[in-house]
């Protein structure tokens, strides 16, 4: 069969692999039956679920006809690295990196950098507008997280609380 959508074709056979990834590492996880739920079985139905849909769209892109062929283009290089490192930054802030002796500055710090370091990845950059949107995620993630949920993390920096 020829492949008619290269964009297609590429982004189904990521979402099977990350399927597949996603339910292998569930199944380390105690599965349990569909009566008596275990931690496992939640993930193991989600990542057979993502297996699914990247293969109906493997097998749409071999399918149906576009005028192109939808070519992948080139990777946005900045956009990448910007939204990877925010990750990155926000989970070392939140908990801290011990081993150069970094202590946990929370979540509301996390946030705060998560947001301005993403909003970077844009082709235009608003310091206002990352600053609105970065308290309405920290006021939110607060409230629903620690009000709400009663999650034990740090919430503020550990030398300030």
């Amino acid at each position: 069969m020829k492949i008619k959508s290269q964009r297609d074709f590429f982004s189904g056979a990521l979402f099977c692999a990350f399927g597949v990834a996603f339910a292998w590492g569930a199944t380390t996880y105690n599965v349990g039956t569909g009566a008596r739920m275990g931690p496992g079985y939640f993930p193991l139905i989600v990542g057979v679920l993502i297996a699914i849909m990247g293969a109906l769209i493997t097998t749409k892109s071999m399918i149906v006809d576009t005028e192109d062929g939808e070519p992948v283009g080139r990777i946005a290089w900045k956009p990448l690295v910007f939204i990877i490192s925010a990750n990155l930054v926000f989970g070392v802030l939140l908990g801290g990196l011990p081993s150069i002796g970094l202590p946990p500055m929370g979540l509301i710090v996390a946030i705060y950098a998560l947001t301005f370091i993403a909003g970077l990845a844009g082709d235009k950059f608003s310091l206002k507008a990352s600053a609105v949107l970065a308290t309405i995620l920290a006021v939110g993630s607060y409230l629903a997280f620690v009000v709400a949920l009663k999650l034990q993390f740090p919430v503020w920096p550990t030398f300030v609380a």
